[in-house]
C-alpha cells in the first residue's frame, strides 16, 4: 500500500511540474476516491483528474505527453458519459490514471453560473485543486453549494419506457437464443438487460428509502445500497456462454426485474404489470421451453 501511495504521489508531482510549463493547460482538479473522505481511496483505487485546457484536442489526439509524467505501459482514449474525452493511462507499477480532458470555456461557465446537478454532486463528494492558473477553480470553490436536494424519481413516462424497453429486449434475447445466435443473445442478456436492471435497482432503492438515499453513480457501491433480496438474486442472473445457462439466466433476470418493477411502481404510485409484459413473459417461456426440448 505504501509503495502504491508513493507511486501516485510521484505521478501527481510530475503532472504538476508538466502542467505548469504547458501554456494550454490552465487547471487540474483531482476528483474521485483520492479526493474523497467518504469511501476514500484504497490500494485498488485509480487516480481521477480533470484537466482543463485551451486546446483539449491536443491532449486527446496524442498520448505522447503522458511520458513526461511517468512510464506508460499503455494509453487510450474513451468518451465520458458527459460527452468529453478522457485519456486513460496505465503507468508502470499498475498505477491507473484517468485524465478527463475538458475545455477551459466549460470551466469559465461553471465558475460564473449556478452549478449543474452533476457538478454539485462532484464537488460535494470531494475535490483537490492541483493547478489553477486563472483562479477559476478558486471561484468555483468560493461558491456555496446549494442544499442537498434528493434525486428526483423518474417521471412515469420515463419509468414505463425503461419497463417496456426491458420486456421488448427480453423477448428479443429469447428469439436470438432460439435461433442459436449465442453471441448476439448474450449481448442482449448481459449488456442491454443488465443496464436496464441496474437502473431499476437504483429506482427501487429510491422508492423504498427516505428521500436523499444515495445510490451513487452507475452501480458504484451497489452492494451497499441495493435491496438484500436483489443482491442474493444477482449471482443467478449472469450466464455462461451456452444455450441452457443463458436461458436459465434470462428467466432469472426477468423474475428479478419483475418484482423490483412492481415494488418500485407501487412506491412511486405508478401503474404496475402491463398486459404486454404478461404476454412477453409467456412467449419467452414458450420459446425457451421449445429450445430446451
Amino acid at each position: 500500500m505504501r509503495a502504491i501511495e508513493s507511486g501516485y504521489a510521484r505521478l501527481i508531482q510530475n503532472l504538476v511540474a508538466f502542467a505548469q510549463n504547458e501554456q494550454e493547460i490552465r487547471a487540474v482538479l483531482m476528483i474521485g476516491s483520492r479526493a474523497r473522505t467518504d469511501h476514500p481511496a484504497d490500494e485498488w483505487s485509480d487516480l481521477d483528474l480533470l484537466v482543463f485546457a485551451t486546446e483539449p484536442k491536443k491532449y486527446v489526439r496524442s498520448g505522447d505527453w503522458v511520458k513526461q509524467i511517468g512510464v506508460p505501459l499503455l494509453t487510450f482514449t474513451e468518451q465520458t458519459p458527459g460527452g468529453d474525452w478522457e485519456r486513460r493511462t496505465l503507468f508502470e507499477g499498475g498505477l491507473d490514471v484517468d485524465f478527463a480532458i475538458s475545455s477551459t470555456q466549460g470551466l469559465e461557465y461553471i465558475a460564473h453560473n449556478p452549478f449543474p446537478a452533476d457538478v454539485v454532486d462532484l464537488l460535494r463528494r470531494g475535490t483537490r485543486v492541483l493547478i489553477d492558473k486563472d483562479a477559476l477553480l478558486a471561484l468555483v470553490q468560493k461558491q456555496p453549494l446549494p442544499p442537498t436536494v434528493a434525486k428526483p424519481p423518474p417521471g412515469e413516462a420515463e419509468f414505463l419506457n425503461v419497463v417496456n424497453d426491458f420486456w421488448y429486449h427480453a423477448l428479443w434475447t429469447a428469439k436470438h437464443l432460439r435461433r442459436g445466435e449465442l453471441w448476439w443473445s448474450k449481448s442482449g442478456l448481459d449488456m442491454r438487460l443488465k443496464e436496464l436492471l441496474r437502473k431499476m435497482l437504483e429506482w427501487h432503492a429510491q422508492a423504498t428509502h427516505p428521500a436523499g438515499f444515495d445510490t451513487w453513480l452507475r452501480g458504484r457501491f451497489l452492494e451497499e445500497w441495493a435491496d438484500p433480496r436483489a443482491l442474493a438474486a444477482l449471482p443467478l442472473v449472469f450466464a455462461h456462454y451456452d444455450t441452457e445457462d443463458m436461458a436459465r439466466a434470462l428467466l432469472a433476470t426477468m423474475d428479478l426485474f419483475q418484482w423490483m418493477e412492481q415494488e418500485t411502481a407501487k412506491g412511486f404510485q405508478y401503474d404496475g404489470l402491463t398486459a404486454g409484459e404478461q404476454a412477453v413473459t409467456q412467449e419467452v417461456r414458450e420459446l425457451l421451453a421449445y429450445n430446451a426440448g
